[in-house]
């Protein structure tokens, strides 16, 4: 099961590749390819089975997912509950803002740090949330700005993205395939969005559970007055009953 994943990951890489993007764009990152090594052990370990949820994000972070290649990926997370370090890479157009510092990273992706220690706080053991639950993104692409502003996927234009989301379907409907989850839950209102059109387009008899959690960026006011507690809340609402 991992390697069917393995392999649509490694097309999707291809398909990414070949993409180019304007200004305000002027540099571009896929993790998937710089930290592959990372993501691919990722892989091995954790999608293996099938699973009773998905947790889909948007896009990496500059300091989670962009350092480890593992999505929403904080570092210490990583390397201590998963289990998971190695050498990472580099982009070939490095934002001299934006460096790469792989596991070395002192910076800490609070998106990463909150979602996945909510879920280490739960199970203890990472093999243990991973028998029913797997996290992914929808777009492994980080595109940044001159100054090193990230700049989201609902920023650039609709022709830049339509190859993009061609792409991310393709393989957001290749894991929903092989995984076969019972519910679809978005981490925030994008990848709900995104989670329903592929659940649409590619499983129309499909009978999924669709729903969201709040977001835990420090960019969200809900987020910081208690993002455990309002996420928890909302995955005992869809009937995701956690320890």
């Amino acid at each position: 099961m991992a390697e069917k994943i393995i392999t649509a990951s490694k097309k999707l890489v291809r398909q990414l590749r070949k993409l180019s993007f304007s200004e305000p764009v002027t540099h571009t990152y896929n993790p998937l390819d710089y930290a592959w090594d990372a993501h691919q052990l990722y892989l091995e370990k954790f999608a293996t089975g099938k699973k009773k949820v998905i947790f889909m994000g948007m896009n990496p972070g500059p300091y989670g997912m962009a350092q480890t290649g593992v999505p929403f990926g904080e570092v210490s997370v990583v390397a201590d509950w998963m289990g998971i370090q190695t050498l990472v890479g580099a982009p070939k157009n490095e934002h001299p803002k934006r460096p790469i510092q792989g596991f070395g990273c002192p910076k800490s992706e609070v998106s990463g740090r909150r979602l996945w220690g909510h879920f280490a706080e739960k199970y203890p053991n990472a093999e243990d949330f991973f028998k029913e639950h797997y996290v992914t993104n929808f777009c492994p692409l980080i595109w940044m700005a001159e100054t090193g502003k990230n700049i989201t996927p609902d920023k650039l234009s609709k022709a830049e993205m339509e190859p993009v989301e061609e792409a991310c379907n393709a393989f957001l409907a290749t894991l929903i395939d092989t995984i076969e989850p019972t519910y679809l839950i978005g981490v925030g209102a994008y990848a709900e969005k995104k989670l329903a059109k592929v659940a649409d387009n590619f499983f129309p008899d499909g009978s999924f559970t669709l729903g969201k959690i709040l977001h835990p960026s420090p960019a969200s006011p809900a987020a910081n007055r208690g993002w455990a507690e309002a996420a928890q809340k909302q995955l005992d609402d869809l009937g995701i009953n956690m320890p």
